[in-house]
């Protein structure tokens, strides 16, 4: 229809070379389906384990495509996309399977729907950032501090943020010299959590008892990320809050508080407690605790995502003790996202649904100025 308002079109990327590639699709599903068809045109990306970008399954199609069977994954058989590094285009290249590129969008936003390396790590924000497309989240710096444990905690902490002890290590500090590493880590007492440094759903991540299980655990971690953290065992319960880049410039909007409460086998938040053992996880949200600690952690979590700079959106993760104290323990730049993930159900026990939360996102991305961030 003449003089119709064009809709902006939106890029939802999923899937990636991270090991958290599935959970990446298991989000897309949710987000393509919350995403209003009357405001926005939608064009699904997936990218392969190997890193190739095709165009994905959209609308009825997304859904069942994304999340069949317990793992989905990117199969591939779609067109081959490629991102234009041009800022005078900000478009996609589309070709069909052994054709030439007969295709060129453009691309109002893109909403990476990625976590874990090669997508919460900065990197797809970097070649968005090159390309000058604006995009749903943080930007590169925020998004790789965030993703790496070590130097979040560092921002963390110079920012007067409480966080738990921890040790780096990398797997070749214990093949030459294992003496060291013990030293370095026996003051955190025992137990201790071993983990990557820069991975998340919980992969890599073991329990350690005593000094004679600390190599195994290093190598396992390893597998993930040379570098490896060390860090004590905090006891206590597992609350997170949402936050929001606020709409109008001032300070982020933070949902209320939920806890996670593992149960059955689950020794501890585990991958699949998180996503594979539907009785071992339950959600309460708000999270059942005083209201002076639910308002501190939602304070701590404002601080946090301004510590590092995120932007968009964030969950930020605590402990917290028996004697109240609250400890920062991770902050996620694209946290979990389907409908019955906590980041979203926090927010829509804060009045905001998923469609609306989904929409906001968008908004804020669109609203946001191209060039520096």
């Amino acid at each position: 229809m003449q003089g119709e308002r064009r809709r902006p079109r939106v890029a939802v990327v999923f899937g990636g070379r991270s090991p958290e590639h599935s959970i990446s699709c298991i989000t897309a599903a949710g987000v393509i389906e919350a995403i209003d068809p009357r405001s926005y045109e939608v064009l699904p990306i997936g990218i392969t384990r190997d890193g190739r970008w095709v165009v994905g399954p959209d609308g009825e199609r997304a859904r069942p495509a994304l999340t069949e069977g317990p793992l989905p994954e990117v199969d591939g058989r779609g067109a081959e996309v490629v991102l234009r590094a041009d800022p005078t285009s900000r478009s996609l290249l589309v070709t069909p399977p052994g054709e030439l590129p007969q295709q060129r969008l453009g691309v109002d936003v893109v909403f990476p729907v990625l976590h874990g390396p090669n997508g919460e790590d900065g990197t797809i924000q970097g070649l968005l950032e090159l390309a000058d497309v604006r995009y749903v989240g943080s930007g590169v710096l925020a998004s790789a501090a965030a993703m790496d444990k070590q130097a979040m905690r560092v921002m963390l902490q110079a920012a007067g943020l409480p966080v738990c002890r921890w040790v780096q290590v990398r797997a070749r500090q214990w093949h030459a010299d294992p003496g060291s590493v013990l030293a370095a880590v026996e003051p955190l007492g025992w137990p201790v959590f071993v983990k990557p440094a820069r991975a998340g759903s919980s992969f890599g991540i073991s329990k350690v008892r005593d000094p004679a299980g600390l190599g195994a655990a290093i190598e396992h971690a390893a597998r993930y990320d040379p570098r490896v953290l060390v860090e004590e065992a905090v006891v206590g319960r597992e609350v997170e809050c949402g936050v929001l880049e606020s709409a109008d410039g001032g300070p982020p909007d933070v949902s209320v508080l939920g806890e996670v409460v593992v149960g059955g086998q689950h020794d501890f938040y585990d991958f699949e407690a998180k996503y594979t053992d539907a009785e071992a996880l339950r959600l309460d949200i708000p999270a059942r605790v005083h209201d002076e600690v639910a308002g501190r952690a939602r304070r701590l979590a404002g601080r946090a995502f301004q510590a590092l700079g995120c932007e968009g959106l964030a969950r930020v993760d605590f402990f917290l003790t028996e004697a109240g104290t609250l400890l920062v323990n991770e902050v996620n730049t694209m946290p979990g996202f389907t409908p019955s993930s906590m980041f979203p159900r926090a927010w829509a026990a804060s009045g905001l649904d998923y469609p609306a939360l989904v929409d906001r996102l968008l908004r804020t991305a669109l609203n946001r100025p191209l060039g520096l961030r």
